[in-house]
């Protein structure tokens, strides 16, 4: 991909493809910007300016092929390849995260869990058995792993992530509340939970205000 494509565009290409899943399920064939955009409840004009970065794919007086599209959109996230994920943290929320994505059809496979809680120890989850922290650089020298996931206290982040980097994996899905400081070789995710309700909250505060004068 020759010229930067701005984040805003990259974070709304997996809602297109969740309407094009749905569509697809639906039966459709082909939808037209307009069609797609009342569904989205954004507008056609944004849905042409984000597709255009990455070559249109769109037929004028056709609109743009379901299957096509959705394929095209998955190849420029990178899910034509499945993505090896071990998840560092065997609790409530990595234990989650590891159902969800070994109960869907998603082009990511926990391979591996890891935790320090030897209670844990040889517990399975959806499929998975946990093993313990001390296992892991034994396990990365064997495996490949793309993505890390970190389900962890915060005062915790900073030594694992190095400690996943120094051993290869150059993909790290941050959910531990503190941002991580990465080398330019290697991206991060910043899952912060907390910051996603505080924006619902607020977003509330702001309708029952106007609702209330």
């Amino acid at each position: 991909m020759d010229k930067d494509i701005s984040s805003a565009v990259i974070r709304r290409l997996p809602r297109y493809l969740r309407y094009l899943e749905e569509l697809m399920n639906e039966g459709f064939e082909r939808i037209s910007s307009s069609e797609l955009s009342k569904r989205m409840n954004v507008t056609a004009s944004q849905i042409r300016q984000d597709l255009n970065n990455f070559g249109g794919f769109g037929t004028q007086g056709y609109g743009y092929n379901v299957d096509h599209l959705h394929d095209e959109i998955a190849k420029i996230l990178g899910l034509n390849t499945v993505h090896p994920v071990i998840i560092i943290g065997a609790g409530n929320l990595g234990q989650a995260i590891t159902r969800y994505i070994r109960s869907g059809n998603m082009s990511f496979d926990i391979i591996g869990l890891f935790d320090i809680d030897r209670k844990l120890s040889n517990k399975s989850v959806a499929g998975r058995k946990i093993m313990m922290y001390e296992e892991m650089p034994a396990f990365l020298s064997k495996n490949r792993v793309d993505i890390a996931a970190l389900t962890i206290p915060r005062e915790d982040a900073l030594r694992v992530a190095s400690d996943v980097i120094r051993n290869g994996v150059k993909a790290i899905w941050n959910f531990t509340h503190t941002d991580i400081p990465v080398p330019d070789d290697v991206v991060v995710e910043n899952v912060h939970l907390s910051d996603s309700l505080m924006q619902l909250s607020y977003n509330l505060a702001v309708r029952t205000c106007s609702g209330s004068t």
